[in-house]
């Protein structure tokens, strides 16, 4: 991961949803978190160019997020708050293998590439399955399968835990944590982030703290609490 904001700053309707930030991003693993309305989700939105800076620059492995757009996408993935939205076609095979048959692959390679995923999320049980039958966890694996077989370098999650029983939670946790791609994941789930490489809390449009989950952690807790 190589991501640096250079004075990057968003406004939306008069109102500035991230002030001016010079921050870099090179860990496997990073957390953000921050109150609704904080700016971290304009902030990884900012990351694959969903959401483009009024002021300088976004750079992600090299690549600026407004003049080449189109090779960011291929680089980050992002998988909203409702995976189930992200899910084109109702048989998660077919939808797993979209992406790649959209760039005109072999069926053989296609399949192969399905086969791999399935097996390396542990769903291959799932291939069958129509996505309104699956439990939330289930369609955030399904959603993280279909992202990850077109092979960006990074992955952004929004709220991946959120709405999860224990055991589907945990089931994500696993996964996050075991994801070739590195990750960005935003979440009020804070002991989702305790063994990541690095946490950054957004508040009020600015980034208020910076660094080792633990403090972030706690520095959160008082923003949170007074």
């Amino acid at each position: 991961m190589d991501i640096h904001f250079q004075n990057a700053s968003v406004t939306f309707e008069g109102r500035m949803a991230l002030a001016p930030l010079d921050v870099s991003l090179h860990e496997r693993r990073i957390g953000i978190v921050g109150l609704n309305g904080s700016g971290k989700t304009t902030f990884a939105r900012m990351i694959n160019g969903l959401t483009k800076p009024i002021s300088g620059r976004v750079i992600v492995n090299g690549l600026d997020t407004v003049k080449d757009a189109d090779a960011v996408l291929k680089q980050v993935g992002f998988v909203f708050q409702n995976p189930q939205n992200q899910i084109i076609l109702p048989i998660i095979r077919d939808d797993i293998a979209f992406g790649l048959k959209n760039r005109g692959l072999h069926k053989t390679i296609v399949d192969e590439a399905v086969r791999a995923t399935l097996q390396r999320f542990s769903i291959d049980h799932l291939a069958d399955r129509r996505a309104h039958e699956l439990s939330g966890g289930e369609l955030q694996l399904a959603a993280l399968a279909a992202l990850s077989i077109t092979g960006p370098k990074i992955l952004i999650l929004d709220e991946p835990t959120n709405q999860l029983d224990l055991k589907n939670r945990a089931l994500v946790e696993r996964t996050i944590l075991g994801l070739e791609q590195d990750v960005i994941v935003i979440t009020h789930d804070l002991a989702l982030v305790e063994a990541f490489d690095r946490v950054l809390l957004f508040h009020q449009g600015r980034l208020a703290a910076d660094g080792k989950p633990q403090d972030v952690i706690a520095r959160y807790r008082e923003i949170a609490l007074q």
